[in-house]
């Protein structure tokens, strides 16, 4: 259990419900048999975690309201089993922040090796190899998790650009991290594997998108060489008065983009109906409005591209842009 649990938590940590392990040799420890630890299972008074691992009802109860639980008591038990080197990072450490992510996350837990012990998958838990400095560790329930800053780069550094922006973007949304910071963790890395692609998350992140799908569409204009255009502006009309505020808006072509998906008006016709009237305030102030949906950028980027490409050029841009 030592492995798993810090001893220690800072005043901002003392409000989380922390993670304690319990296991199988502690059972055996007291006499207790395997059967005897079975029926423990079976009417709820601890719950398995993993090989071995489990906590109390009581523990599984506090942590029932904490974002992606599950993982989270997982990683606690990924944690015991490597040793007091091991950091909870990558994917799993974006759960443990809540950190936005592209499409379904993965069941393994993923751990860091500051010793640099065996990489790779195993029992559910892919490892990787790293130095890691004691400032790129906090605490998150007890148990050791790479900051948000980390994490992010390491997602940037092994998977695609566009993940490493969504999470970026989330990870400044919330006030978890700086620009600052990100450019200052992504330094040292810029020669290792990944890290030219860490260092350009840093440099493109941008706290102002809303949303995932706001994130990948800033990548999908950055791909397609658009202007960059300005997020989240606020527009007011002839007289003055505020008519909304939009996802993107390239000011001097006056050419506003909003990304969203078709559900949320299917569930709530008036947001739909107001929509169309702020479309058409908008458009009486002379502004052109385009809408996407999430299956256009996400899987249509060259038709996103086209469609922005020509509202631009129908209102004054050469292209290539100067």
């Amino acid at each position: 259990m030592a492995g798993a649990i810090l001893a220690g938590m800072s005043d901002n940590e003392a409000a989380e419900p922390r993670v304690r392990l319990i296991s199988a040799a502690s059972f055996r420890a007291t006499g207790q048999s395997a059967g005897q630890v079975r029926t423990l299972v079976r009417h709820g008074a601890i719950v398995p975690v993993g090989r071995g691992r489990y906590v109390s009802r009581a523990v599984s109860r506090q942590f029932a309201t904490v974002p992606n639980s599950d993982h989270v008591l997982r990683s606690a038990a990924a944690l015991a089993d490597n040793g007091p080197e091991s950091v909870i990072s990558h994917i799993s450490a974006a759960l443990m922040h809540a950190i936005d992510l592209i499409g379904d996350p993965p069941a393994d837990v993923t751990i860091t090796s500051r010793n640099g012990g065996r990489r790779g998958h195993r029992n559910g838990i892919h490892t990787y190899a790293n130095a890691m400095p004691d400032e790129h560790i906090e605490l998150r329930y007890g148990l050791r998790v790479t900051t948000p800053a980390r994490t992010v780069l390491d997602l940037a550094r092994t998977s695609s650009f566009a993940a490493g922006v969504v999470a970026a973007d989330s990870a400044l949304r919330q006030g978890m991290t700086t620009v600052a910071e990100l450019l200052h963790v992504a330094g040292p890395y810029q020669q290792r594997r990944g890290g030219h692609r860490a260092h350009r998350v840093a440099m493109f992140a941008d706290g102002l998108a809303e949303s995932p799908l706001e994130s990948l569409a800033r990548v999908v204009f950055d791909e397609g060489a658009l202007p960059p255009p300005e997020l989240q502006v606020r527009i007011a009309g002839v007289d003055d008065e505020f008519i909304g505020r939009v996802d993107f808006l390239w000011r001097k072509y006056k050419l506003i983009v909003e990304v969203d998906g078709a559900a949320k008006y299917d569930l709530d016709p008036r947001r739909a109906r107001a929509e169309l009237w702020r479309d058409k305030a908008l458009r009486r102030a002379g502004y052109e409005v385009i809408h996407f949906s999430w299956a256009e950028i996400t899987t249509q980027p060259e038709q996103v591209i086209a469609a922005i490409l020509a509202a631009l050029r129908a209102r004054g841009l050469s292209y290539p842009a100067a």
